[in-house]
């Protein structure tokens, strides 16, 4: 296997990184005494320990060290208008003014209003909402199951549908002994639990189709994101996710497309009506939510009346304390109401920025003599994507169309992908997780050129290395 050693590299970088931000350092020290490795989401606990945020606004970050940092990270993935945006923050200030938006505990006008806006902008029947993606996720598959009366759950390896039972099987790639993305990435789960969970391939449409002869009579469900995100920001193809539609149909499967990234990102509305596939259920997040913790699941009545009192209340989706929290609502009606409003202006624009973007990073690294190619590009269905991975293929004709290649060791160099890129770039006041980012229509392409330099000294500074 191809392997390069960066200890040397991470280190001179984490020396620098340190000298960079000082404040944002004593504060990681502070908070390791009180919270688990110093925060409360692993993915932001990067080493030798992340920035400490104070303000953001549309592109822009800053620290606590005063910097002002160009993010491509955007919430997530989830700020498609960018950091604080206006139209909603003025919504939930006059709200809260007039003495409405912290939680009550009873309903109202904004959960109807704002169902009505994803019931039409999906084909879906009936929403419930809930306040995380692997919340909506778990919801989803349980419904499966209970409609099905049936046990098994396919996903496809590298596909992240939040860390819920049936979801932290197949997410990371273990290249030890072939094991691909086979493995259960946590302690504590009954191996009854995790047996149940089958992996497939992504975009294999073959490889689908022979998991359906061999398991089809006995799956509850496929899940699958039409635009698969920590996998590698890669778009299923048109054949693939109408396989999938035609296999469930044909095994009596439900098929579950989790749009928690993908829906309301290239159109407003689903990816899959796109494709034209009208998934059974659908799980919305990110986006829809406005800046706020908003989900949802989203489909046919018949599965989601398993929820209901005219279904026997058999699936328990009956909500935690802030499940369609008021200022949420609030937050996802007037984002949702925004991107419909004005649809044909920003998605052009966003997929422009994303082209460039994607261009930009490749070219950078390219020139400076480092072979980068990027994901995130669309397809002849998502014709354009606001998102993208950089990553360093070890040959200059790899083709990364799989999350099998976008993660194999051997076939890039991950390290330099993903710590080193991280940390290199915060440096250069550009921050990005790990190697994953997208544009919001905040961006700007004095902005994509500020990231373009800012590669081209990152490229100078890692070629010095290899």
């Amino acid at each position: 296997m191809k392997t390069r050693d960066h200890t040397r590299l991470l280190a001179e970088l984490a020396e620098a990184y340190t000298q960079h931000s000082p404040k944002s350092a004593a504060l990681n020290e502070k908070a390791k005494k009180y919270l688990l490795d110093g925060g409360s989401h692993a993915l932001r606990l990067m080493q030798p320990f992340p920035p400490r945020i104070v303000a953001a606004q549309g592109a822009w970050l800053k620290d606590e060290d005063g910097h002002d940092i160009l993010d491509f990270w955007q919430g997530h993935l989830a700020n498609i208008l960018g950091h604080n945006p206006e139209v909603v923050t003025s919504a939930l200030a006059s709200a809260f003014e007039a003495s409405f938006g912290l939680q009550t505990g009873f309903t109202d006008r904004l959960q109807a209003e704002t169902a009505e806006i994803l019931c039409q902008q999906t084909g879906a029947e009936r929403v419930r909402f809930t306040t995380s993606g692997t919340l909506a996720t778990m919801y989803a598959i349980l419904l499966a199951r209970t409609f099905t009366e049936r046990d098994l759950v396919m996903k496809v390896g590298g596909g992240w549908h939040g860390a819920q039972p049936w979801g932290l099987k197949g997410i990371s790639f273990y290249a030890d002994n072939g094991n691909g993305f086979e493995r259960v990435e946590t302690h504590g789960l009954p191996p009854a639990l995790t047996d149940e969970v089958v992996i497939t391939r992504f975009n294999d449409p073959d490889r689908l189709r022979d998991h359906f002869r061999q398991y089809g009579d006995s799956l509850a469900c496929f899940i699958v994101e039409p635009f698969i995100g920590s996998g590698g920001l890669m778009p299923a193809s048109r054949e693939y996710l109408q396989t999938a539609r035609e296999l469930t149909h044909q095994y009596g499967a439900v098929l579950i497309l989790d749009e928690v990234i993908a829906g309301f990102r290239f159109h407003a509305g689903n990816a899959g009506a796109l494709y034209g596939v009208q998934a059974d259920l659908a799980t919305f997040g990110k986006v829809i939510g406005g800046g706020m913790p908003v989900s949802a699941v989203a489909g046919r009545a018949d599965i989601l009346g398993l929820v209901g009192r005219e279904g026997g209340s058999k699936v328990k989706f009956s909500g935690g304390t802030y499940s369609a929290h008021p200022a949420s609502l609030l937050a996802a009606k007037t984002a949702m109401s925004y991107l419909v409003a004005h649809e044909e202006e920003i998605y052009p624009r966003l997929a422009e920025l994303g082209q460039k973007t994607r261009r930009t990073l490749e070219t950078a690294f390219v020139q400076e003599g480092i072979y980068a190619r990027c994901t995130g590009y669309g397809n002849e269905v998502l014709t354009g994507s606001s998102m993208a991975i950089l990553r360093f293929p070890y040959e200059d004709d790899t083709r990364l169309e799989r999350p099998e290649d976008v993660f194999n060791p051997a076939v890039c160099d991950v390290v330099l992908g993903e710590k080193a890129l991280q940390l290199a770039l915060l440096l250069e006041d550009v921050h990005v997780v790990p190697g994953h980012g997208a544009v919001s229509t905040a961006h700007t392409e004095a902005d994509i050129d500020f990231l373009s330099e800012a590669c081209r000294r990152v490229a100078r500074r890692f070629k010095a290395h290899l």
